[in-house]
């Protein structure tokens, strides 16, 4: 680099003294919090009611789930057995407790992004992230731990 060239890089306004970062600050005050925060209680029923939605895990299919009425779901693991439960509205996010577990809620955030759902696990897990793959508005089938024997 020339002295010249350093000079002037050395000069040159910053981004504070250009009222550019000032600029920035304020469009992201701008930026409404519901464009930032997870779907209302209300907003996730109304998506998943009546519907039967499978999520992956970074391209790998992870489990299945059925939103029945009154808040009720059935949960698979691809490949497992179905487990009963019910969601409810934590505030920062959808809870989820099933009969296999009932001491041990799982929350989620639940963002609404192309048409399909993005769930963020809010917990001490490793930060997994599922996404809707599919959607039915078909039951789904669950199998007994005993079938074909």
């Amino acid at each position: 680099m020339t002295p010249k060239a350093l000079e002037a890089l050395v000069t040159a306004p910053t981004l504070c003294q250009t009222g550019l970062m000032q600029r920035l600050v304020v469009l992201l005050l701008l930026i409404p919090a519901s464009a930032i925060a997870g779907m209302s209680a209300e907003e996730f029923e109304a998506y998943t009611s009546g519907q039967t939605l499978t999520y992956f895990d970074q391209g790998t299919p992870y489990g299945t789930e059925e939103y029945r009425p009154n808040r009720r779901v059935r949960w698979a693991f691809i490949g497992g057995q179905c487990t009963e439960g019910f969601w409810y509205d934590s505030g920062a996010g959808i809870c989820f407790v099933y009969e296999h577990d009932p001491e041990v809620p799982q929350c989620w955030e639940f963002l609404q992004e192309g048409g399909r759902l993005t769930a963020m696990f809010l917990g001490d897990d490793d930060g997994r992230e599922l996404y809707e793959a599919e959607r039915s508005d078909e039951p789904m089938t669950c199998l007994g731990p005993d079938v074909g024997v």
